[in-house]
């Protein structure tokens, strides 16, 4: 990957549609909440339209991570992508559970069904963003009307958190330039993307400057304190389509059967070759004709 103080230099070899995407502006929103304002973006209908699509960034990600994918669906439907709680620019909070990530999202909901008619609401979330968006799903399902889950780790009811320790995914440090702190990017779980104009670009949207210096936007914080759904049964009743790349670190051993034997009756498996976990950037493209085939 091409690291320098240059995004557009960078990506130069990135494909025209990548550039288009990017270049459709959206509306930024804010929602001011006294735990912490969530921070959203909002692409409207090209006509009017009782949909909306809501894209979840998953663990330290960000709504950036959607700009190059969420533009082709304004045909359709008004689009939304989120920055959950304590990642992106929405605020840090003092605690973090995917109850209150789920409620964030309810939130987003009811403002926009207030602002204009909606009839129709889908949500796609990648890895910790399905789980929230399955959680929705389950508690809100006259609010959800289809769901699709992307590579999302769900433990089993009997997993015990106690034998599982959690840990930041990267401890806060401070860095003297911005092209020092983009070359210690990474995917987590680690793997090769071939795509790496779309990882530089979400790198490039990863970081602020304080006035310590540059630093990751997430707050460290949460990743050892994050509240999980442990013995929580989803039981959405929408339909439903789990995603997951064939080379994921986390579908390994007997983690992708345990999921299909949890909720294969109500839900539908597809699996895409030669992705890893990070399938909205492995297989963008992918991704966009089974959304709009699924939904549209």
């Amino acid at each position: 990957m091409r690291i320098t103080d240059n995004l557009i230099k960078d990506i130069a070899n990135a494909p025209k549609w990548f550039f288009e995407a990017i270049k459709v502006e959206p509306k930024e929103c804010e929602i001011e909440n006294p735990k912490g304002n969530l921070s959203y973006s909002k692409w409207d209908c090209d006509s009017e339209s009782k949909n909306l699509l809501i894209f979840i960034h998953g663990t330290g990600a960000h709504k950036k991570w959607w700009y190059p994918i969420a533009p082709h669906f304004t045909e359709n439907t008004n689009v939304i992508a989120v920055d959950l709680p304590g990642m992106g620019d929405s605020g840090f909070r003092d605690k973090y559970s995917i109850k209150d990530f789920g409620q964030c999202i309810i939130s987003i909901i009811e403002k926009e069904k207030s602002a204009k008619p909606i009839d129709n609401v889908f949500i796609v979330g990648h890895s910790l963003g399905g789980q929230v968006a399955a959680y929705v799903a389950s508690e809100k399902k006259e609010l959800v009307s289809s769901l699709i889950m992307i590579d999302t780790f769900i433990r089993p009811p009997d997993w015990d958190p106690s034998q599982h320790e959690g840990g930041p995914l990267r401890m806060i440090k401070y860095y003297p330039d911005k092209a020092t702190i983009l070359k210690r990017f990474r995917l987590l779980p680690e793997q090769e993307c071939l795509n790496d104009w779309f990882v530089r670009y979400i790198a490039e949207h990863s970081v602020r400057k304080t006035d310590e210096g540059w630093r990751w936007k997430f707050d460290d914080s949460m990743f050892n304190s994050l509240e999980r759904l442990f013995g929580y049964q989803f039981s959405f009743g929408c339909p439903a389509l789990f995603i997951h790349g064939a080379n994921s670190l986390l579908m390994l051993g007997n983690i992708l059967g345990n999921i299909k034997n949890m909720y294969s009756d109500i839900m539908e498996f597809e699996e895409i070759p030669g992705a890893a976990h990070h399938v909205p950037l492995d297989k963008p493209l992918e991704i966009v004709d089974i959304i709009k085939n699924r939904l549209f």
